[in-house]
């Protein structure tokens, strides 16, 4: 394995690692600070294409999918104020929609990487992020998905509120999910800047 591809992996595990950390301690009331750091995955995971290959790509995903099962077993033995820091569902969920929006953002890539150098690292992160936050949420909090975990109570999810305490009337967990969506919008268009760069100083312009 070349040492970019190394340097990639360790950059998705510190990803996946500070995020499950992160995820513990709130900002603000719609989120926490791990959705800050989250989005980054798809980063490395943009970058690794552009500059190995989606082969390289999905080595790295994987990677990540292997560091984040190791932080949900960990999780899972540590007990926090309302049970363990990872409940079985969570973790289910959490593995589910990365390795699944991850993988997308990889076909999503390679299909637009002869186009102009911002659209696939673009196009991927901001439908890859939707599949991620779609899946997450739903399979973690939603009450009809609850038979992935019947003994765990998520209802505090389910309270009916104003969306982000100002829309319609909906779930909890949508307006969790819809702030961690304006985060992930966010940070796939800044992180445009980085991806340019980066790959500009690894790889002549010409390869871009």
């Amino acid at each position: 394995m070349s040492r970019g591809i190394l340097a990639a992996v360790a950059a998705m595990a510190a990803v996946v690692v500070a995020s499950n950390i992160l995820v513990q301690h709130l900002f603000g009331q719609w989120l926490t600070w791990g959705a800050f750091t989250y989005p980054l995955a798809f980063l490395v995971t943009d970058l690794t294409n552009r500059l190995h290959g989606p082969a390289a790509a999905r080595r790295v995903v994987l990677a990540g999918f292997a560091t984040g099962v190791v932080c949900s077993l960990i999780g899972s033995q540590i007990e926090g104020e309302y049970g363990p820091l990872v409940s079985q569902r969570v973790a289910i969920a959490s593995g589910t929609a990365f390795l699944v929006a991850q993988l997308l953002d990889v076909g999503i890539f390679q299909a637009l990487r002869k186009q102009a150098w911002w659209k696939a690292p673009l196009a991927s992160s901001v439908l890859g992020g939707a599949v991620d936050t779609a899946l997450f949420f739903s399979m973690a909090f939603a009450a009809s998905l609850s038979a992935l975990n019947p003994v765990e109570d998520v209802s505090w999810a389910g309270e009916v509120l104003p969306l982000l305490g100002m829309g319609p009337e909906a779930p909890l967990w949508v307006s969790l999910a819809v702030a961690d969506y304006g985060v992930k919008l966010g940070i796939a268009i800044l992180a445009l800047i980085p991806f340019r760069l980066l790959v500009r100083r690894l790889r002549p312009v010409e390869n871009l």
